[in-house]
C-alpha cells in the first residue's frame, strides 16, 4: 500500500482512498502531545507519537531482534 496518511501513518492502496480517509482528521483533536504540541484525534495515536520522543520501540522481530516503533515497519521488515 504505497499511500500513507501523514497524520496517523495508516496506508492505502490508492490516493483517492487516502484523500477520503484524511477527511476524518479534520474533526476535533483533543489529545495534545505535551512535548511538542501536536494534536491527535484519539489517545492511541498520541501514545504512538510519543514514542518518537522517548525512543521506545515496542515491536520486535522474532528472528533478528531488530526493534521498531511502528507495527507496519515490523511487518515490512519481515516481508
Amino acid at each position: 500500500k504505497p499511500y500513507e496518511c501523514p497524520e496517523c501513518e495508516k496506508r492505502f492502496r490508492s490516493s483517492s482512498i487516502l484523500i477520503r480517509h484524511q477527511q476524518t482528521h479534520t474533526e476535533g483533536r483533543p489529545y495534545e502531545c505535551p512535548e511538542c504540541g501536536k494534536r491527535f484525534r484519539n489517545s492511541s495515536h498520541l501514545i504512538r507519537h510519543q514514542w518518537t520522543h522517548t525512543g521506545e520501540r515496542p515491536y520486535e522481530c522474532p528472528k533478528c531482534r531488530k526493534r521498531f516503533n511502528q507495527s507496519f515497519a515490523l511487518t515490512r521488515h519481515q516481508q
